[in-house]
């Protein structure tokens, strides 16, 4: 149970699997009068539904949230909220075949040696499809978010090698791969298209943004802000890699490069707040930052600045080209995955990271608001 579960103030539980009749999400911590309806889950569901682009799985799921509890009236009562996710059109007869044999690059080996039995329909519970629960679960952050005017927002840095060169973001609701670099769009659909035609697939990076986060979220020392948001992303089954801010080019750079310098706040700025929320849970007033190379957190403690964070995707591991592997009783095999696979995660992993950090800073502004 531990492993299905996340967050102190804000706990989130997901339940389900890739093949079972629904999944699903308990969220506890939730304050009481939050504005929550479907419709709103909705709206950052269809984020993530298949078929958007021409990188997804052609699985057909309309993903309709149920409030089972924990909402009255239109507002949230304080109790925990229950939300269920029809799975509507599962089809296992493609995982008959490979029943016992495990597949490269998932958690077939892995689940089997901590369980000694696995869902082996769609991963089950390793599934990518077990991400809509996040999703779902992000929502009601967000709802809550909204009150403190924070503003969480994803855009595609890379898909296989094919980078933005430009960052627009304007530009990440105008296509279908929540690109900032509309020049480079027609690159990344030619990539997915080359990676039909082999038989394989891709990764590449996401890019996340939270705006008007006050200062003061974070824990000292083992749940640092920028430590939470790591964990919370590379528990996203296709992350493996996290930047914070500058991230792996802090390395290459000097102190004097990397120190964001603290400018003097003049009077306009005072006077519109900049980077401050007018709910700010009486926080000092907000500096100002010639740069931000810490992507706004400091000694793992928000600093009123942007939050940047940057993942890496890695490739979805359900390909049709041969695979060398092994059966359950270790004999050599060769497989091809069959059925409705994504060639790459990217875009609709983006919701999904957008859920994460938002998850990770309502629990801690939670927290925040019994320290101050």
């Amino acid at each position: 149970m531990a492993g299905s579960s996340f967050g102190t103030c804000f706990r989130v539980t997901t339940w389900g699997e890739s093949h079972g009749r629904a999944l699903g999400v308990v969220v506890d911590g939730s304050p009481p009068g939050i504005p929550l309806d479907e419709a709103m889950i909705q709206r950052a569901l269809d984020r993530r539904r298949p078929g958007l682009t021409s990188a997804s799985t052609s699985r057909k799921e309309p993903d309709t949230p149920v409030i089972l509890s924990g909402v009255f009236e239109g507002v949230t009562t304080g109790t925990p909220i229950m939300i269920e996710i029809k799975n509507l059109d599962a089809d296992s007869r493609a995982y008959s075949d490979i029943a016992e044999v495990f597949r490269p690059g998932h958690g077939d080996i892995t689940y089997q040696a901590k369980y000694g039995i696995r869902d082996f329909r769609g991963g089950g519970r390793a599934s990518a499809r077990e991400t809509v629960s996040r999703v779902a679960a992000g929502a009601v952050a967000q709802a809550i978010l909204d009150k403190y005017g924070i503003r969480i927002e994803t855009c595609t840095l890379e898909l296989g090698g094919v980078r933005a060169e430009k960052i627009d973001w304007n530009e990440t609701r105008n296509n279908r791969f929540e690109c900032p670099d509309p020049a480079i769009v027609p690159a990344m659909e030619a990539r997915i298209k080359e990676m039909k035609r082999q038989g394989d697939s891709i990764g590449g990076v996401v890019e996340i943004r939270a705006v008007n986060v006050p200062p003061g979220l974070g824990e000292p020392v083992f749940e640092k802000l920028d430590a939470m948001l790591a964990g919370a992303l590379m528990g996203i089954g296709a992350v493996k890699a996290v930047e914070i801010g500058a991230g792996f080019k802090a390395a290459q750079m000097t102190g004097f490069q990397n120190n964001d310098q603290i400018l003097e706040q003049t009077p306009q700025s005072k006077a519109h707040g900049v980077k401050q929320s007018s709910k700010n849970l009486n926080s000092p007033v907000v500096e100002r930052f010639e740069t931000n190379n810490s992507g706004g957190i400091l000694a793992g403690i928000s600093n009123g600045d942007e939050i940047v964070a940057r993942v890496h995707v890695k490739p979805i591991p359900s390909i049709s080209r041969e695979q060398k592997s092994v059966d359950q009783k270790g004999r050599a095999t060769i497989i091809s995955t069959r059925g409705r696979h994504d060639v790459s995660a990217i875009p609709r992993i983006n919701p999904v990271c957008k859920a994460m950090v938002a998850i990770v800073l309502t629990d801690l502004l939670l927290r925040q608001k019994a320290v101050r």
